[in-house]
């Protein structure tokens, strides 16, 4: 068992006691991976999908059953990039089994001639570059090949998967698709935070990846669930924290993830052994982590382009915005014109600064929002 001293985990997953609960995903993922189906599991970012599969992959059935692979591919910004990152993610998981798998893999990649390296530990390490793949469709093809022929079945998870879209390479969800189709041993979790892209990516017939995949779309942890997780996180630690404190977290930034772990992170780090944390104290940390940020925000909002930055602005002190190109929004926040809304909107939501659901618009990042709302 992993013994933090901050049960709070703000980077990534680490292990079953510091996950809360999911327990009707967890088993939707995993039934729909045994019952032969790829799946795409969907929602807003720092929403906890990495997590989740990550928890998934720990899961006894799973264990047993699969080897499992998982890749961000978010910085990614080309096929060769992709592929990169695909064949060192498979190695690095490969060699903490057995060295006969990993040199079975090192084989198989004939297109690359991979060399490995070893540390003063002994540690083995992949020696090749983004620039030793000039053919990634024949590195693609010995990477498949691999995952086909593998003793064990496969899961392939590849996070912020819509990233594909971008690549200059225009045939990359064809090419994907056709090697997706043609494995049959290997189930594919697709997960993205842009539910626009990734709905028109599975949800359109005139796209490759039309109706190859279940979707799950991820919603916040019911509050109550939460609420007796970090109880239970505090305690376990010599602390209390109220009922009222958690709640007020979970409100304040919808129930969306990372926020609650980051403050609860915070709070409990404030809160010496045997004492008691309180809503109170909430305020005080939410400020200090906005604070902590503001030349960043101040450094990004010099750099956007005005009509982008008077948007921004408007949409954080709405806080959602079913319709900002509206005649009724433009004229509250003295905004151009509704074109020129659109042209703004597109380039806050290519850089992430605004985000999208069935209710309109919204600061992608809360505590930006907050800064926003207090300094304009």
């Amino acid at each position: 068992m992993v013994k933090l001293q901050n049960p709070f985990v703000t980077g990534g997953y680490v292990a079953p006691e510091y996950f809360c609960d999911r327990e009707k995903e967890t088993g939707q993922l995993v039934k729909s991976i045994q019952n032969g189906n790829n799946v795409t599991l969907i929602s807003t970012r720092r929403m906890g999908k990495s997590g989740l599969i990550q928890h998934c992959f720990t899961d006894k059935e799973v264990r047993k059953k699969y080897t499992t692979f998982f890749i961000d591919i978010y910085a990614t910004k080309s096929l060769n990039d992709f592929v990169f990152l695909l064949s060192k993610n498979i190695f690095d998981q490969l060699k903490s089994t057995s060295r006969k798998v990993m040199e079975a893999f090192l084989i198989s990649l004939k297109s690359l001639r991979p060399e490995v390296t070893f540390d003063e530990s002994g540690t083995p390490s992949l020696s090749i570059g983004i620039g030793d793949i000039r053919k990634p469709e024949a590195s693609l093809d010995d990477i498949f090949r691999f995952l086909n022929d593998s003793a064990m079945p496969c899961i392939v998870a590849i996070d912020e998967f819509q990233q594909i879209t971008k690549y200059p390479e225009t045939n990359t969800e064809a090419l994907l698709r056709t090697y997706i189709q043609q494995s049959p041993h290997t189930r594919f979790i697709f997960s993205g935070s842009r539910r626009h892209i990734l709905g028109e990516m599975f949800l359109s017939a005139a796209r490759p990846f039309f109706a190859s995949a279940s979707t799950i779309n991820l919603e916040a942890i019911e509050k109550q669930k939460y609420i007796e997780f970090a109880q239970k996180l505090f305690k376990s630690r010599n602390r209390e924290i109220t009922s009222e404190a958690i709640e007020e977290i979970y409100n304040f930034f919808e129930g969306v993830t990372w926020y609650l772990q980051k403050t609860l992170n915070s709070l409990f780090g404030e809160t010496p052994e045997g004492a008691l944390c309180s809503a109170d104290m909430v305020a005080d940390i939410i400020k200090f982590m906005i604070d902590s940020n503001k030349y960043t925000y101040s450094e990004s909002m010099f750099r956007l382009p005005d009509k982008q930055g008077k948007l921004l602005i408007a949409i954080a002190k709405d806080g959602k915005v079913p319709a900002p190109t509206s005649a009724d929004f433009v004229k509250k926040y003295n905004l151009t014109s509704a074109s020129s809304v659109q042209a703004a909107l597109r380039g806050l939501i290519e850089k992430e600064f605004v985000t999208r659901d069935e209710n309109g618009y919204a600061v992608y990042d809360k505590f930006l929002e907050m800064w926003l709302k207090e300094k304009y």
